[in-house]
């Protein structure tokens, strides 16, 4: 199968489709997100995976934006921890490094490394994975990057430094997104974990409006385990709301509540029905 995500090879996007599907898969590589949605659109690729959020950094805004204006399915999702490396070219020590490059994210997630190694400037690039395969081909003097294990294997490059993020607990979810109707998948390990299901709605902006859709899931004991809101363009100060729950669409509990649900929104939709990482 092909599938689209955002980065070049070796982003941690690339392990999310290891994860999904199995080393089997093709990952095509897109520069920008949107161009990971259109490759989807226009059939190029089987399906694409996408980080939806992120346990450090909160909710990746710009996806979530683009799953309201594409008709797909969320399929499956899984849990990737972001390990940090340093990463060099074969025979550069890291006495030698002077500046890093990594997408600022990235940067981001190791300030107490750079705060213990002041001589060492940060540079932005736009991907982790990116910047590997830059100093490998630039060898740029001094020029280290931070990125997964994986680009440094498949780029050639050393670790000098392994897990030197400020924060261990740190992962990244993602979406398998396919078209629209495709049946749920279930990735290895996920095949005993509870459903959950994902929805984008929005209400009047009136008083009680959302206190009122959020009973229609709370008076049959729905879980919900994320709330997330988005501006509604074209009106502002109004939003979308996007929610997960646990349990599944043709659950009847599940059912019933989106029925109810329906009523009382302006708009609903329902992105998919899939386990839980």
């Amino acid at each position: 199968m092909k599938v689209a995500f955002q980065g070049e090879l070796g982003a941690f996007s690339q392990q999310a489709i290891r994860q999904f599907l199995g080393a089997r898969a093709r990952p095509i590589p897109c520069q920008r997100f949107d161009e990971v949605f259109a490759a989807l659109e226009q059939k190029q690729v089987d399906c694409a995976a996408v980080p939806i959020e992120n346990t450090l950094h909160g909710s990746i805004h710009e996806n979530y934006d683009l799953l309201l204006k594409h008709d797909f399915t969320v399929t499956a999702e899984t849990n990737v921890r972001i390990v940090m490396n340093l990463i060099a070219p074969p025979g550069v020590s890291f006495r030698q490094v002077q500046r890093v490059f990594s997408k600022d994210v990235a940067l981001n997630q190791c300030r107490d490394f750079f705060a213990a190694h002041k001589r060492i400037e940060q540079e932005i690039f736009y991907d982790t994975a990116g910047s590997v395969k830059m100093i490998m081909r630039d060898r740029p003097p001094g020029g280290a990057a931070i990125a997964s294990a994986l680009a440094a294997k498949i780029y050639g490059a050393k670790i000098l430094k392994s897990e030197i993020e400020d924060d261990r607990q740190n992962y990244t979810r993602f979406f398998l997104l396919e078209a629209a109707g495709a049946k749920p998948r279930t990735p290895r390990g996920s095949g005993k974990k509870p459903w959950k299901t994902s929805l984008v709605f929005s209400t009047r902006n009136i008083p009680g409006a959302l206190f009122r859709a959020l009973s229609a899931l709370a008076l049959r004991d729905l879980n919900l385990v994320k709330v997330e809101s988005r501006p509604l363009r074209g009106k502002p100060w109004e939003y979308l709301f996007y929610l997960d729950l646990i349990g599944r669409q043709d659950d009847e509990k599940v059912r019933h509540a989106l029925g109810h649900l329906g009523e009382l929104a302006d708009f609903l939709r329902v992105l998919g029905s899939y386990r839980a990482a």
